[in-house]
């Protein structure tokens, strides 16, 4: 766990002062991530990353960047296609033929099937 100057910092620290759902809402995440398969966690001031050889999953809380109604959490991941399901918040193409995903995750139901196959197919693209 480590910040962008490569030092340590712990996972209490990146929810210190959020909203209690985002922490709640985090550790649902990280169950369904770490029930496909091992992988190392990496924590920053600005994102956790999950990572098997690559990085493939991504969590962050918009209410640290934004005003307004932000969902407690949004989960993001790389696929090597554009996914078509209406549920993602926004899709990027940063480089060709890799996309970026980003859920927002409001409850603990927005983390079902979809979402572990999802997840499933990123862990796997990493590697």
């Amino acid at each position: 766990m480590m910040n962008a100057r490569g030092e340590q910092i712990p996972l209490e620290q990146y929810f210190t002062g959020s909203d209690q759902r985002s922490r709640e809402i985090f550790d649902l995440v990280r169950v369904a991530i770490e029930s496909i398969g091992t992988c190392e966690m990496r924590v920053t001031k600005s994102q956790i990353e999950f990572r098997h050889r690559a990085g493939f999953a991504w969590t962050w809380m918009p209410a640290k960047y934004l005003r307004g109604n932000a969902a407690p959490l949004v989960l993001t991941i790389t696929l090597n296609r554009r996914d078509e399901s209406h549920r993602w918040k926004e899709i990027l193409e940063p480089r060709l033929g890799r996309f970026t995903h980003h859920l927002e995750i409001r409850s603990k139901e927005d983390i079902d099937g979809d979402v572990l196959n999802w997840i499933r197919e990123a862990r796997s693209l990493a590697g």
